[in-house]
């Protein structure tokens, strides 16, 4: 069980709070994985892989050799705490849980998408195959568990652990609701730029709000203020899923870990199409829907989406959009936490890196 988590004083913050945010979870994901270990020692094994800490043998990566993910969702848990007027550290089991369970999510998606890479290396279905990766991810789903039984331990009031206990299931319900939706979407010429934004508000958005929110409550703010970091956590994580949709179109490999144009490559309904789907006259439609539903596309179709993607402007309007929601999170934000505080600075500086991350 971690130790009484270390005070991260407000002064520190402005500073290099990533990396102190990260000491603070650190404990508490060691400790949650470590509940995976046991007579079948691949399970955590397949845990540290995907969260950067083992190689495909499972040896030890040294420090920083591996990429484990940016971390902003527990980031913004913690940060939000902090702005709300609480000590961070009393979030850090929150913010561990919200860590597994993402990176559950992403083994799992990683499977339906059939992805052969994730954060630069094999995933890990593609290593050890798809009935053991699901365990992997059903293993890290029961794990993220575990630290928000630490809540209490770290200084949370029992009452708003239950209700935080309470939203991290809800919020689980609403990714995959959103996944469920997004797999639906395939194949489907009927899909509207709307109906996108619905879904990836429970794919993408939900534990990025949920985590403002909890983090706000932890950190001592009231039902109302709680609601208006959810509203800044929302925006947010739109946002962030519009960037990745852009990347997925027009990223560099060096920057994704993907082939450029992946996401056309691999058929995704993501907003550029849909945008373009919405603003073709019929011909373009139909072109654009019989390769969308062809087995696959080839370098050729790959290239001409990407010149009717040219054509009718839709990098612009995806950059307009991304910043536009980016906007609309400051603006949160600010409302949340009128104060000016070297936490709402980090989340600030959050949101204007996320607005133009290239990876």
């Amino acid at each position: 069980m971690p130790g009484t988590p270390t005070t991260l004083r407000p002064e520190r913050a402005a500073g290099a709070p990533d990396g102190a945010l990260d000491a603070l979870i650190e404990p508490y994901l060691r400790e949650a994985v470590a509940a995976l270990d046991g007579s079948a020692p691949l399970l955590a094994g397949m845990a540290r892989y995907h969260l950067g800490e083992v190689d495909a043998a499972l040896a030890p990566t040294p420090p920083g050799a591996v990429d484990r993910g940016k971390r902003i969702r527990p980031a913004v848990a913690l940060l939000c705490a902090g702005a709300a007027g609480g000590d961070p550290a009393v979030a850090a089991p929150l913010g561990a849980a919200i860590e597994l369970l993402h990176n559950f999510t992403l083994i799992h998606d990683d499977v339906q998408d059939e992805s052969p890479t994730r954060r630069h290396r094999p995933t890990v279905w593609s290593l050890w195959g798809v009935g053991q990766a699901i365990n992997a991810g059903d293993a890290l789903f029961a794990a993220a568990h575990l630290p928000l039984y630490r809540l209490i331990d770290a200084g949370a009031d029992p009452t708003i652990t239950l209700r935080v206990l309470e939203g991290f299931d809800r919020m689980t319900i609403a990714i995959v609701t959103g996944q469920t939706l997004d797999l639906g979407f395939e194949g489907r010429a009927d899909v509207m730029p709307a109906d996108y934004l619905d879904m990836i508000d429970g794919k993408t958005a939900a534990i990025v709000r949920f985590a403002a929110w909890a983090g706000s409550l932890l950190g001592g703010a009231d039902e109302a203020t709680a609601g208006r970091f959810a509203v800044f956590g929302r925006a947010l994580g739109l946002g962030f899923q519009v960037q990745d949709d852009l990347l997925g179109v027009w990223g560099a490999t060096s920057q994704t870990g993907k082939a450029p144009a992946d996401d056309i490559r691999r058929r995704k309904q993501s907003l550029p199409i849909l945008l373009l789907r919405e603003r073709s006259d019929a011909t373009t439609r139909a072109e654009l829907d019989a390769r969308f539903a062809a087995p696959a596309i080839d370098e050729a179709g790959v290239a001409r989406v990407l010149d009717l993607l040219a054509q009718a402007d839709i990098r612009p309007a995806v950059e307009a959009q991304v910043a536009a929601l980016h906007d609309e999170a400051r603006a949160a934000l600010l409302a949340a936490a009128p104060a000016a505080t070297p936490w709402r600075a980090r989340l600030l500086a959050l949101v204007e890196r996320m607005a133009v991350r290239s990876g």
